[in-house]
């Protein structure tokens, strides 16, 4: 009986040294598939096309937007709506200076400020620069208390567009300067809105991609704020040529 079971063990050793070296074997002859296969391959087993992985990366992208546009409604119950507002501009990486103050706040590149802006409570901003930001409609909740605001930059804003600039009526007794420059959201129906900013001094339009006829835009632009010096670069002003165009 014994012999038997040594018999039967050394059987079960060989079988698993035969197997163990039949894996070694289709290893070594068929290599590991690179990375951006295994990565491909793995988003396949996970999407059923690339169109809803489009879909999944765009939406993703706006709800990350969305979030950074919130309402900083708890910064504001304990240290007011000026101090709100300022933590909104440097979380956006922006910059802003309160009245009365020389000094700029502003979020470097990596997105850190400084904290001091917190000792000027119930100090409103008088400029806010949130040039190449992704500030939107939204955001907008954060700064339209601001009735001191004399200028204000949206220079390069990919959300910035014509709602937004329907909103902004909630400065038109304060705001002097602003700057709308590519951004590509923009039309020409958004900028009819900005008739209700009557102490507006100082606008910047330039080459804003959504509006046509920028010529015959400038010339109703400037019959709306006549007090206004407006500057549109990037444009082709040749009326002759864009009425040619047209025929």
């Amino acid at each position: 009986m014994a012999a038997l079971f040594s018999s039967l063990h050394r059987c079960c050793q060989r079988l698993a040294l035969l197997r163990v070296a039949r894996q070694l074997s289709s290893s070594s002859s068929v290599s590991r598939p690179p990375l951006h296969r295994r990565l491909l391959r793995f988003l396949t087993q996970r999407f059923y096309d690339v169109e809803e992985l489009l879909e999944w990366s765009v939406r993703m992208k706006k709800e990350g937007i969305q979030k950074k546009n919130a309402y900083y409604g708890f910064t504001e119950q304990f240290y007011g709506s000026d101090i709100a507002a300022g933590h909104f501009v440097l979380n956006m990486r922006g910059g802003f200076r309160y009245t009365g103050q020389t000094d700029w706040f502003r979020a470097n590149q990596r997105g850190k400020f400084n904290w001091d802006f917190l000792t000027y409570k119930d100090t409103p901003l008088e400029e806010v620069d949130m040039s190449y930001t992704v500030i939107n409609y939204r955001g907008l909740d954060n700064l339209v208390g601001q009735q001191s605001l004399k200028t204000l930059s949206l220079r390069g804003c990919p959300e910035v567009d014509d709602w937004f600039l329907g909103r902004l009526h909630v400065f038109q007794n304060c705001l002097e300067e602003l700057d709308i420059s590519h951004c590509p959201q923009i039309t020409t129906g958004g900028l009819a809105a900005l008739r209700n900013l009557k102490g507006l001094r100082r606008l910047d339009v330039s080459s804003l991609p959504g509006i046509s006829c920028p010529g015959l835009v400038i010339i109703l632009l400037e019959e709306m704020l006549p007090h206004c010096q407006i500057t549109a670069t990037g444009y082709d002003h040749n009326l002759k040529q864009q009425d040619a165009e047209k025929m």
